[in-house]
């Protein structure tokens, strides 16, 4: 029997580094006992298989620039960056060795070669489970992967079931041939009549925190399967698909109250050996490209200042400041506006200024444009174009008019990092001094 989950990735990077992870991945490291280690270790014909990772189109080493470098040549670096698939086995049914191969037919199957994948089986939990993690960019034709319940039904779900009826595995029964099976969670604890149900939301939130950047991304993720969510009470809950109550998320763990879940999303643990850093994918940095801090003036080098102290960009400040640590959950429309800015190339308020004024002058004249079909063609199909644009410049204009006033916010918060930075070298230079003194009068 395997569970199968899929969802949209926009920090590939983590992805990838979470699926190759060797201490999920590695039979030796989760072994049930010393003694299982130590028989493991002595099998000289398994000791070539401790580790199952596996690429296509694509090398182990460089997966996550590999997919870069697809993306770049098709100019396609924006959007959904990959897609995360988890399928997981029932307890004690398949081998690492078997649940890999059907890990790696599943993505033959699916993707056919046309894009970059990698393919790990994670033996650190009672259920063995395969990670694939994709390019959403095609190497042969560019084209973007297209993920919704039709294809998870009639292409992932499919496949899986297929591939564990020809290696004698259980599958979940659905209610109708077409529609999507009960969650694994309401299976098994039909069938061993126990609850598991908080294993498998556990699962779904991890892969969601790989896949976002920031809270609302990882909101956005469960909610595309399926999870619905209630603020408005003392504790924050989730519900997922086909479970009839929620789940207050701090019953999944300390590792999943809605603080340690952001505290993950900002921090996440990397896998990359000591000195490899992939910046994440987001639209951001893809505009950067390799552009250095040093080369960066006005308001191009105050958001990428902003964003380096808050711990979006490349490597995390060891010390984040307070000042600018409380403005996180605003992560999102500063990022937004950081890539604006980049993408239009603007140094200073003037030029958002101007950008402004250019877009309302064009929303006087598509309104004028748009009013008159209304008048005597209401019927085009014009005006739903107009429409759009227009939503899209009134969102400029908003988006000028945010920077004005936040650039001037930020810039005093970047002051009181610097002296709050410059006060705790202070007291650590004091506190050195008093310790050095001390062991001189010993």
């Amino acid at each position: 029997m395997a569970y199968t989950s899929i969802i949209p990735v926009h920090r590939l990077d983590n992805s990838v580094d979470y699926v190759l992870d060797e201490k999920k991945a590695s039979r030796s490291q989760n072994a049930d006992s010393l003694q299982a280690a130590v028989d493991y270790a002595l099998n000289k014909d398994k000791t070539e298989q401790d580790l199952f990772c596996s690429a296509i189109g694509c090398t182990l080493d460089s997966a996550f620039e590999d997919m870069c470098q697809i993306k770049r040549m098709w100019h396609k670096e924006k959007g959904v960056q990959g897609f995360h698939l988890v399928q997981s086995f029932a307890a004690g049914e398949v081998t690492p060795e078997l649940a890999h191969q059907i890990g790696q037919e599943l993505a033959d199957r699916l993707l056919g070669g046309r894009f970059q994948v990698v393919i790990s089986t994670h033996l650190n939990t009672g259920h063995i489970h395969n990670h694939l993690v994709w390019n959403s960019v095609s190497i042969q034709t560019g084209k973007k992967y297209r993920s919704n319940e039709k294809s998870y039904v009639t292409g992932v779900r499919r496949i899986s079931d297929e591939l564990c009826r020809k290696y004698h595995l259980s599958v979940i029964d659905t209610e109708k041939s077409e529609q999507v099976a009960r969650p694994y969670a309401q299976w098994l604890a039909e069938q061993e009549g126990k609850p598991t149900w908080k294993t498998v939301i556990q699962q779904d939130v991890d892969a969601a925190i790989t896949a976002s950047l920031t809270w609302k991304q990882f909101l956005r993720v469960l909610e595309q399967q399926g999870y619905t969510f209630r603020f408005d009470r003392k504790y924050m809950t989730l519900k997922p698909p086909g479970k009839d109550r929620p789940v207050r998320f701090k019953t999944l763990g300390k590792n999943y109250t809605p603080e340690a879940i952001q505290r993950r999303i900002l921090y996440p643990r990397r896998s990359a050996p000591a000195g490899k850093r992939t910046p994440p994918a987001h639209g951001l940095l893809l505009l950067l490209g390799e552009t250095q801090p040093r080369k960066l003036t006005g308001l191009r080098a105050l958001y990428y200042s902003y964003l380096y102290k808050v711990g979006v960009l490349r490597k995390k400040p060891p010390y984040p400041s307070y000042a600018v640590r409380e403005d996180i959950r605003k992560l999102d429309q500063r990022i937004e506006q950081a890539e604006f800015i980049f993408q239009h190339h603007v140094e200073d308020r003037g030029q958002l200024v101007s950008l402004r004024q250019q877009a309302e002058d064009e929303i006087a004249v598509l309104l004028k444009q748009r009013q008159k079909l209304y008048r005597y063609e209401p019927d085009s199909p014009q005006i739903s174009a107009l429409t759009e644009k227009l939503r899209q410049l009134r969102h400029t204009t908003k988006l000028c008019r945010n920077i004005e006033t936040h650039s001037v916010e930020m810039e005093k918060r970047l002051l009181a990092a610097q002296e709050e930075d410059r006060r705790r070298k202070e007291n650590e230079e004091q506190k050195k001094e008093a310790r050095n003194q001390e062991i001189e009068r010993r």
